[in-house]
C-alpha cells in the first residue's frame, strides 16, 4: 500500500502494508531512529511524534491513517518551542539513561505549543503519558517550567 505524508517537512511515499505501525516506518524504512520503541500499546510516550502538529503515540498509528499528513520526528523538531526545550533539557542535566527523551522532548513541545505558561499541576497532567525508567520526572518537570520561562522571555 502507497501512502503518501510528509516526514520532517519532506513528501514522501511509502510502500508499507495495512496495519503497519507508523513507528516501523519511521525506523525501519525511514531510517529515522530517535523515535523509540518502548511498549507497543502507546502506554509509555517513547514512540512519540507529532502528527499534523499533534504529539501522537506511532506504534499504534497505523500507516494508512497518516496518508496526506505531517510528520514530526525528534530529528526534525524546529521551532522556537523546541528550541527552548532542548535548551532547557541541557541546562536542567534532564537525561539520564536518555532512552525515553524524545518522546519526553516530543510531549514537552506539544505541551507548550498548546499553553506556553502551564502550572506545574498542567505539566503533570501532561507529561504523565510519558514513562521514565530512571524516574527523572522532577528534572522533566523543571525543564519544562525553565522553558515556558525562555519562551516569555
Amino acid at each position: 500500500m502507497a501512502t503518501n505524508l510528509k516526514v520532517n517537512g519532506k513528501a514522501l511515499n511509502v510502500e508499507a502494508a495495512p496495519g503497519t505501525p507508523l513507528l516501523w516506518v519511521i525506523r525501519d524504512e525511514l531510517q529515522l531512529t530517535g523515535t523509540k520503541f518502548g511498549c507497543g500499546v502507546a502506554a509509555c510516550g517513547a514512540c512519540t511524534v507529532h502528527v499534523n502538529g499533534e504529539p501522537t503515540r506511532s506504534c499504534q498509528t497505523f500507516i494508512e491513517d497518516v496518508d496526506g499528513a505531517s510528520v514530526t520526528t525528534i530529528e526534525g523538531l524546529e521551532s522556537k518551542v523546541a528550541k527552548a526545550v532542548q535548551t532547557a533539557w541541557v541546562e536542567k542535566n534532564v537525561v539520564q539513561c536518555g532512552y525515553c527523551q524524545s518522546g519526553q522532548i516530543m510531549s514537552a513541545v506539544g505541551l507548550l505549543t498548546e499553553n506556553a505558561k502551564p502550572s506545574v499541576e498542567q505539566i503533570d497532567e501532561y507529561m504523565a503519558g510519558n514513562v521514565c525508567r530512571c524516574a527523572t520526572y522532577q528534572r522533566i518537570r523543571a525543564a519544562v517550567q525553565r522553558a515556558s520561562e525562555i519562551l516569555e522571555a
